[in-house]
């Protein structure tokens, strides 16, 4: 029995118990193997359930229990640390047909990702917004950005922060299936979603991307740049200025 084989039929309850698993007596064990095997199978469907509360809602608990056990099968942890289990879902729901129809729900699992891999990033002192404020315009529009290791740009063609604040905060489903840029930032011990103003995705794009302030500005469309700026600082997303 090779191992491919022991993982295959221990995420599939409809291949046989693999030979050569015994009791201590070296006597056939199936039952042992397959409570052992929904023991895994509960815990890795339970591990996407946590990680992905909005795409849950979005689909039903039912449903949502179905998808994740034909999405552990085609995808395995590669970590025993369960908290990274579900890098894939993004992908697995593009390709999934029975919710292609909902085109919005890829994006939904990738802020839900995330939120999660901002939350487990490390810690880093923000700069304060006085640093900021004393740069004469002409060393401003030179300078460099360095984000916060839990800072995150998502750039949605949905969406997704509206869909995100309804099932989770209660507010209002959105109105159009309108683009959304999203930016992630944690100041306190949460991370928390902002909506960007329009135009300012490609903004701190260019910022993440290590271009200055003056040639993100010419990456971007006019926006609200006092108001992005506010979102940065708020939310501790700026640790340094070169």
């Amino acid at each position: 029995m090779s191992q491919g084989d022991f993982r295959a039929a221990l995420l599939d309850p409809d291949l046989p118990v693999p030979a050569g698993i015994t009791d201590p007596e070296g006597r056939p064990a199936p039952r042992r193997f397959n409570v052992y095997r929904n023991n895994v199978t509960v815990s890795l469907t339970e591990a996407l359930r946590q990680a992905f509360p909005v795409v849950r809602a979005l689909v039903g608990e039912d449903f949502f229990t179905a998808m994740a056990r034909v999405h552990l099968r085609a995808h395995p942890p590669r970590s025993p640390l369960l908290m990274l289990y579900g890098e894939d879902m993004p992908a697995f729901l593009e390709a999934f047909e029975p919710v292609r129809h909902l085109g919005y729900l890829p994006d939904v699992a990738r802020l839900e990702l995330a939120l999660r891999r901002s939350y487990h990033a490390a810690d880093a002192d923000p700069v304060r917004p006085e640093a900021l404020q004393s740069l004469p315009p002409e060393r401003f529009l030179a300078s460099r950005i360095a984000f916060a290791p839990a800072a995150r740009l998502l750039r949605s063609r949905w969406p997704v922060a509206t869909i995100w604040a309804a099932n989770t905060r209660g507010g209002p489903q959105p109105r159009a299936a309108v683009a959304e840029d999203v930016l992630i930032t944690r100041a306190g011990y949460d991370p928390e979603p902002a909506l960007l103003p329009a135009g300012a995705g490609p903004f701190i794009a260019a910022l993440m991307n290590g271009e200055n302030l003056s040639e993100a500005l010419e990456k971007a469309p006019e926006f609200d740049l006092t108001a992005t700026l506010g979102i940065l600082i708020s939310g501790g997303a700026i640790t340094g200025i070169s």
